[in-house]
């Protein structure tokens, strides 16, 4: 599957009445992948394991702790469901400038309401698509996903480092240092 074809699908998907609810998009995309070969839907799901390993990345990580208010592991996957039913070009600025997330109208309203913003029903597009198509379970992608090692990461709960990193979602979501 090319990459074109990837966000294709999701662009499509995101057509529906609900917009960018990820949950509503990855019920459209899985429908619309499930009519495909099954060749296709394997080749989507490893598509979509390599946009996940690119994506691993620091800052973004950072930028979903402070959008939602915390983000384990598997908090980050969801986050970055949300963010793929975005669509390829917020998904790649975000990838490229994390901080560029507060330009967002819903991650702005976030900072006042709360909204946390996740999708796992993103990330098992495949599995649905394969499971409608042949009722049997998508076999396990013969090149997993790399992720780095969390180590070395800055701490997401220092504030100052936050101002540093993502100034634009730290005014958002981090309280003003005290004077």
């Amino acid at each position: 599957m090319r990459t074109e074809e990837f966000w294709a699908l999701i662009d499509d998907a995101r057509t529906g009445p609900e917009g960018d609810d990820a949950d509503a998009v990855a019920v459209r995309a899985a429908a619309a992948l499930a009519e495909r070969d099954v060749a296709d839907i394997v080749g989507w799901n490893r598509h979509l394991t390599r946009v996940l390993t690119a994506s691993h990345r620091e800052d973004l990580w950072g930028a979903a702790y402070l959008i939602n208010g915390g983000c384990s592991e598997d908090g980050f996957d969801h986050f970055r469901g949300w963010l793929i039913a975005q669509g390829r070009q917020v998904f790649a600025r975000a990838v490229a400038e994390p901080d560029s997330l507060a330009d967002l109208p819903r991650i702005r309203q976030a900072a006042a309401t709360g909204e946390e913003f996740g999708s796992e029903a993103v990330l098992e597009i495949a599995a649905q698509a394969h499971r409608t198509a042949t009722a049997t379970e998508l076999p396990a992608d013969p090149e997993p996903r790399r992720t780095p090692d969390t180590g070395d990461f800055w701490d997401f709960d220092d504030e100052e480092e936050a101002r540093r990193r993502l100034p634009r979602l730290a005014a958002l979501f981090v309280e003003p240092p005290e004077e």
